[in-house]
């Protein structure tokens, strides 16, 4: 964990020219969608109130089978670079995948006419210099695959602030990993990449029948393919603002999903990060469990979880300085219970259980 401190720590945040700059770059917003009809307007509205210029970007939205206004809220959206992609145009409904966030993803970039790749998740937004950044980003240094920042926003209860914070700790290590390039990490509520790149590693071929993954499995085909051509982008302005989950219920099924394709990793440089987390929280709830029988293993067990406390805060206190989130800090203390139980939970069921994800049922 120290060595991620320095990684986020020396990852220098992207400041772009302030002087004139003609853009040279047709973008292509993919954003799969589910029964997202009260998500999908902030979203469009946010997308249209971008700075850069309309003719130079297209969004193509994917209606995956919803059962709900989803398709009309695309298909009236009062702009002309919005395209709805009907998966029920293209797939039987009857039709069993795996995973249909890749089909949609898939089907999109087929429809597209962008060179750069650029995804979000449909609860999202974003502030108006989003697009604008990602490409200037991508001009100035030409990477193949960019992965961007992503924050939880409306964290206004106690369950949502533990999300917001465990969530920023996976984005720095995901920033620490890209400058020390020990693994690839990223998320896909905001991912930028290169069409010919995805189309030249086969896109999702190989990792399609992983319901998970869209974003670290294709993340890491590309790194593989062009080891130098993956970068992180560290810029406010590229910041993505998603939404906490409301349930616990709902919260698990989420993290056992992420967590489910941690042995799917051909990068085992993050598989050992993960199973080293795992083995540090599985310890940490049997030497807890143990004390209660055994006292003298009281301190033992002390010692250990503030050397985790002291270790993650320490990390973490930057992070959310670079999110402004830094009134969160507080109840980083109360909610380590929270964090360690759902760690291991999670990490057990996504390796030997099922979850639900989008009204399906997935292994």
């Amino acid at each position: 964990m120290l060595s991620y401190c320095y990684g986020w720590a020396r990852l220098q945040v992207f400041h772009p020219s302030r002087h004139a700059y003609t853009f040279n770059t047709k973008v292509t917003v993919i954003i799969p969608a589910r029964d997202e009809e009260n998500n999908l307007p902030p979203l469009l509205e946010a997308l249209q109130q971008q700075s850069y210029p309309d003719n130079l970007f297209e969004i193509i939205v994917v209606d995956d089978f919803s059962e709900d206004g989803t398709a009309d809220v695309v298909r009236y959206f009062p702009a002309e670079n919005v395209k709805l992609v009907q998966m029920s145009d293209h797939l039987d409904k009857t039709q069993r995948l795996n995973s249909y966030k890749k089909k949609a993803i898939e089907l999109a970039i087929k429809e597209s006419t962008g060179h750069l790749i650029v995804t979000t998740d449909a609860d999202c937004v974003m502030g108006p210099k989003w697009l604008e950044t990602i490409v200037k980003f991508y001009e100035t240094y030409r990477p193949r695959f960019i992965a961007a920042p992503v924050a939880y926003h409306q964290d206004d209860n106690f369950f949502k602030k533990l999300q917001s914070l465990d969530f920023m700790t996976m984005q720095g290590i995901t920033g620490a990993v890209a400058y020390l390039q020990t693994g690839t990490m990223c998320n896909g509520a905001n991912l930028a990449y290169e069409k010919s790149a995805f189309e030249e590693v086969g896109g999702f071929l190989g990792i399609d029948m992983i319901a998970s993954g869209d974003d670290m499995l294709l993340m890491y085909k590309i790194y593989h393919a062009y080891p130098d051509g993956v970068r992180y982008l560290k810029s406010r302005d590229a910041i993505v603002r998603t939404l906490p989950v409301d349930t616990v219920n709902g919260f698990m099924n989420q993290r056992i999903r992420w967590s489910s394709k941690a042995d799917k990793y051909e990068d085992k440089r993050i598989t050992r990060t993960l199973v080293l987390v795992y083995i540090w929280n599985v310890m940490l709830v049997l030497m807890g469990f143990v004390t209660i029988f055994n006292q003298e293993l009281l301190y033992w067990f002390a010692g250990l979880l503030v050397y985790k406390v002291v270790i993650e805060f320490i990390f973490l206190a930057p992070v959310a300085g670079f999110f402004q989130k830094l009134s969160l800090l507080p109840w980083f203390f109360p909610g380590q219970p929270f964090h360690i139980i759902y760690v291991v939970v999670a990490g057990w069921l996504g390796k030997f259980g099922t979850y639900e994800w989008k009204g399906r049922q997935v292994k």
